[in-house]
């Protein structure tokens, strides 16, 4: 049986708060929503620690998955269908890679990447190709469209076209999670006109283009990607809770590796701690799971671990001051001994957290990273590039902003029950700046 065409006898639909209505026909992308790997996903928090800034932002890479995979639909079954540009046989390749794209996320993911060099990207193909339910459907199609999937989701599949609708600097994936994340947080900043970017969207042999007639929708998008970034994904008290995350994660890991006796034994941890992780224990690993564990540790006979797993399980969150690490890096070194001479580990109590974005940006030749321009499609069928015809985008093109914190806990600070003068002493160098 031919399962690339088997469609489902009745379209299922999905209420969706960003769409409206989440489509599926397709009986491969139904089964592969209904497997434990893709489940897993409803227990992956879609903006990490920002629930604790944005009430609202409680929702989920499932959430996410499905809008990607929606907004991919709309593109090939009404834009694309019949285009001589667009090949057909793509299609369900293209939406199976739209689904399953954020596959490999675990969580808190950022943050768990960062302490125990795991790699999403690198799961999300393992989970497409190994011995998972996730591979069993896609093998369905055919014994390469595993691999076809994750080519694309890698950026290695050989038509660009497809790659371009889930990767680029105007794709799929960034237009759900900016109007996804704008309404479950409240913000007003992630609202754009995808309707009409869908309609002005034209496909070619290599990527997507724009025509020139949309070009302020496109300028919308950019404009909303850039205020997001700034209001949301890097806002200071979010900035905050990661911090506080990663210190746990170190902590519990720097206490495995002096073989600390756990009250609460770690065990789905261990593989982390030893960097040897197997796909099977990573699929064990989502956020309900690394709650209870913080919230057994608050517990522990370790005091730094029993304060961080408090501070983060009961919003009791560091404050920051700004800072700039180019011109005092001598100032962090001085705070670091202070709040030694005042019994306050700066390894845990300490931390300067960085954020930098670039809104938009074009090919450089000689540049590291490859950014495949927005290109606008002229009258004359010419292609531009976004920021030769927008002067708003060309404002921003190529700059990069980046911001510095630096994060204390200052009611430890306040405490004058020991170390009164050292403490103050630190209190002023961090109050004056």
């Amino acid at each position: 049986m031919d399962h690339s065409n088997l469609k489902l006898n009745e379209e299922k639909v999905f209420k969706d708060p960003v769409h409206r209505y989440v489509h599926v026909q397709d009986q491969i992308i139904w089964d592969l929503i209904g497997t434990k790997e893709f489940q897993r996903l409803r227990r992956i928090k879609q903006l990490g620690t920002t629930y604790l800034t944005f009430h609202g932002a409680e929702h989920s890479r499932f959430n996410h998955s499905l809008g990607v995979y929606e907004i991919v639909r709309r593109i090939v079954d009404d834009v694309f269908q019949g285009r001589p540009e667009w090949n057909e046989d793509e299609r369900l390749l293209s939406l199976c890679a739209a689904l399953l794209h954020d596959l490999g996320h675990g969580p808190f993911s950022h943050s768990f990447e960062k302490v125990y060099h795991t790699d999403h990207e690198q799961f999300t193909r393992s989970i497409i190709l190994g011995v998972t339910e996730v591979h069993a459907v896609l093998h369905k199609v055919g014994a390469d469209f595993p691999q076809k999937v994750a080519d694309v989701i890698g950026k290695t599949y050989p038509n660009k076209l497809v790659v371009s609708l889930i990767s680029s600097q105007i794709d799929a994936d960034r237009m759900d999670y900016l109007q996804r994340d704008a309404y479950f947080t409240g913000v007003s900043y992630g609202h754009f006109d995808m309707e009409r970017i869908l309609r002005v969207m034209r496909p070619t042999e290599d990527q997507v283009v724009f025509k020139a007639t949309g070009m302020h929708a496109v300028e919308d998008y950019i404009m909303s990607r850039y205020q997001m970034y700034w209001q949301v994904y890097f806002h200071p008290v979010t900035r905050s809770a990661e911090v506080i995350l990663t210190k746990i994660l170190q902590r519990a890991k720097a206490l495995y590796q002096r073989d600390y006796q756990f009250k609460s034994y770690p065990t789905h941890f261990i593989s982390l701690f030893e960097e040897k992780v197997s796909l099977e224990d990573y699929l064990k690993l989502d956020e309900p799971v690394i709650l209870y564990y913080f919230q057994m540790w608050e517990e522990e006979e370790d005091i730094i671990l029993q304060d961080l797993c408090f501070r983060f399980m009961n919003r009791k969150l560091f404050k920051y001051v700004e800072f700039d690490p180019s011109k005092q890096y001598k100032l962090l070194g001085q705070l670091e001994e202070l709040f030694r001479e005042a019994e306050i580990d700066p390894d845990y109590y300490l931390a300067v957290d960085s954020s930098s974005d670039l809104p938009y940006d074009f090919y450089r030749p000689g540049e590291e990273e490859e950014r495949l321009p927005i290109n606008l499609l002229m009258p004359n069928q010419e292609r531009h590039e976004l920021s030769r015809e927008s002067a708003i985008v060309e404002a921003i093109s190529g700059k990069r902003r980046t911001d510095h914190k630096l994060y204390y806990p200052r009611e430890l600070l306040l405490d004058d029950s020991k170390h009164r003068e050292v403490k103050n002493r630190i209190l002023s160098i961090l109050e004056k700046h």
